[in-house]
């Protein structure tokens, strides 16, 4: 459900000024490969890392449960010694199935994440994990109006309240499936929607999570909807009103954003979208103009950005591409530089090294890049990964 490669028009770029991508050789390490029983596979989410260097993520399957037919999934640790560990396992019903979003963490080491399916009305969950390897589900999602099918991961403020969004349900009569929300769970574990979309103008089936601001003010983008049917970046202020910075039109400033916001210090944005074409890679400025900063091409520099970005202390720009690359097939690790050069740091093969990245990265104070493959690795079943530039 969660990501699906799109199949649209190629944009007419030959003219584009941009420096031709070429692959550099890097230092790329296999940290561990699932093999699809108890330790989970296909891993389509990101990675959270502990001050030790430890590793956390999800499996959207596998797993010992027999309640899925792939296995329902599992959160894992990954030490130093690349030695994993499987923390929970889902079993569909109450505590969810199908974790697709990232783990968040708080300073004593529990950990809380979103289930897209499964729970006590099988439109997904958010859960706890605690230090002891406790799970317990902080909600249950009921399709209408609190939302359904949530596919990306949480943000957290200190005062433990925790914001995300929901592909489709809500309160809106945008359609059977309606159109998402945005949502606040309490310390107390009452959800609250901030935001049900309407489709048109502010989006629609909103894939990925939140960036806040300093005062409290919510980003995302919505892969569908806004004045296009495109997709849409929009701002939810403190109060509740949505406003949409940006409606993708599909012509030179890109269409369809899979992932979430990355925030610079001087309040830009940046953030991937999967068409047209081979998708792009665009800014977002303080006052809400779009500049596109890459085109991919699919071979050899990628296709199908559907994870966000990270930006180093020099402005540098770091993401995946689900497909592409000098295979076409199997995706890639790029370097976007302040310039906008697009550098390939790493075109996966499929095996060993993994493929099909759907997550963004990771950056340890080091510089080293974390990420996951969906698929592909010594069992096909997905792989962790560091690569160093």
């Amino acid at each position: 459900m969660r990501k699906a490669a799109f199949s649209l028009i190629a944009l007419l770029a030959l003219s584009w000024p941009f420096v031709a991508p070429w692959v550099q050789a890097q230092t790329f390490t296999v940290l561990y490969s699932f093999t699809g029983g108890a330790d989970g596979s296909s891993p389509q989410a990101g990675l959270v890392r502990d001050k030790r260097g430890n590793l956390y993520g999800t499996t959207a399957q596998g797993g010992s449960s027999a309640n899925c037919f792939l296995g329902c999934g599992v959160v894992f640790k990954l030490d130093t010694w690349g030695n994993e560990t499987v923390l929970h396992t889902f079993t569909n019903t109450p505590d969810g199935a199908l974790p697709l979003a990232a783990l968040v963490r708080d300073k004593t080491g529990n950990l809380y994440g979103t289930t897209a399916s499964g729970g006590t009305s099988v439109y997904g969950t958010i859960f706890k994990l605690d230090t002891t390897g406790n799970e317990s589900v902080r909600y249950s999602f009921a399709g209408a109006p609190d939302g359904a099918v949530p596919q990306a991961g949480l943000l957290r403020d200190k005062a433990d309240n925790l914001y995300g969004t929901t592909f489709s349900g809500g309160s809106t009569d945008a359609g059977p499936q309606n159109a998402g929300t945005v949502f606040e769970l309490d310390s107390s574990g009452d959800e609250t929607v901030l935001h049900s979309f309407t489709r048109s103008p502010d989006g629609a089936f909103p894939q990925a999570g939140l960036v806040r601001d300093r005062a409290g003010n919510l980003y995302g983008t919505t892969t569908f909807g806004g004045s296009f049917n495109r997709g849409s970046v929009f701002k939810l202020d403190t109060t509740g009103n949505e406003t949409v910075l940006h409606s993708f039109t599909g012509v030179l400033d890109g269409a369809f954003p899979q992932a979430g916001l990355v925030m610079d210090k001087a309040g830009n944005f940046y953030g991937t979208t999967v068409g047209p074409g081979a998708g792009t890679v665009f800014k977002l400025d303080t006052s809400g103009n779009e500049t596109l900063l890459y085109i991919f091409a699919d071979s050899p520099d990628g296709a199908s950005p559907q994870a966000g970005l990270v930006i180093d202390k020099a402005g540098n720009i770091y993401g995946t591409t689900t497909t592409g690359g000098s295979s076409f097939l199997y995706g890639t690790v790029f370097k976007l530089d302040t310039s906008n050069n697009e550098t390939v740091l790493h075109s996966f093969t499929n095996t060993p090294d993994g493929a099909g990245p759907l997550a963004g990265l990771i950056m340890d104070k080091a510089g080293n890049l974390y990420g996951t493959t969906k698929a592909g690795g010594s069992s096909s079943h997905g792989t962790v990964f560091k690569l160093t530039p």
